[in-house]
């Protein structure tokens, strides 16, 4: 495979022994994943699980009367898809790309042979679906107490993580959507974070000038999701 597009891009599958990655590669199918795609509906079940590359994927959770804020992200450290091998088929949530870019799927029936043999790979996607809970337990925390300066520097920071650049296209109205917030309090926040020097902000693109900056205004949530992550999955090698 090209240095350009590569399966290893993503942590999980470059953790796993060359003899389980040798018997789940055939079947690793290459996908573009496009922003505002939806992969997965609310109460729907995923035919494939996805792995990001260079994309992003973002957790909504709906309410009836159509709003909506996410829960969690899924970029390059994990997979979109915990609740097949959890054994609930479907989840309350609605899985759409939030970053455009690339990734790779694989269908339900080839992850399940692999997961249970009961080898380094499933033991990996327990460890990552432990992380993601701790994720979407602290994004509630953290929207619950903190500002919403806090809440853009936290997930600022975690999205920065996954990408290879400072660069992020996104507009107020969808940061507005993520944080489950009204979006002059994203205009007000961003405008203090490009005030401070943090961030250069114009058109739908977010420039992080001074990640020390962010992390420096950013409430604990971030670094609990971080440490929490490095924790349960650095310890693996990368092949």
């Amino acid at each position: 495979m090209s240095s350009l597009h590569n399966p290893n891009q993503n942590h999980l599958l470059a953790a796993l022994l060359d003899t389980e990655f040798a018997r789940i590669e055939p079947h690793l199918e290459f996908v573009s994943m496009l922003l505002g795609d939806v992969l997965s509906e609310s109460g729907g079940k995923l035919h494939y699980v996805y792995f990001p590359t260079t994309s992003i994927i973002s957790l909504h959770y709906l309410l009836e009367n159509g709003g909506s804020s996410e829960i969690a992200g899924v970029g390059n450290e994990g997979v979109l898809g915990v609740s097949l091998f959890m054994g609930g088929d479907t989840t309350p949530s609605r899985a759409v790309v939030q970053t455009g870019g690339y990734g790779y799927r694989l269908k339900n029936d080839k992850l399940m042979e692999e997961f249970q043999r009961g080898e380094l790979l499933q033991k990996l996607l327990l460890r990552y679906t432990q992380a993601l809970i701790t994720q979407m337990s602290q994004t509630a925390v953290c929207n619950r107490h903190h500002s919403v300066e806090q809440q853009l520097c936290r997930w600022l920071l975690l999205t920065l993580d996954r990408l290879p650049s400072n660069e992020l296209t996104m507009t107020q109205e969808l940061i507005a959507s993520m944080l489950g917030v009204r979006r002059e309090g994203v205009t007000e926040a961003a405008g203090k974070l490009q005030s401070y020097g943090f961030i250069s902000y114009r058109r739908g693109h977010i420039t992080v000038l001074d990640r020390k900056g962010l992390e420096g205004a950013v409430c604990e949530c971030y670094g609990v999701v971080k440490k929490e992550f490095s924790r349960l999955l650095s310890d693996v090698r990368q092949r």
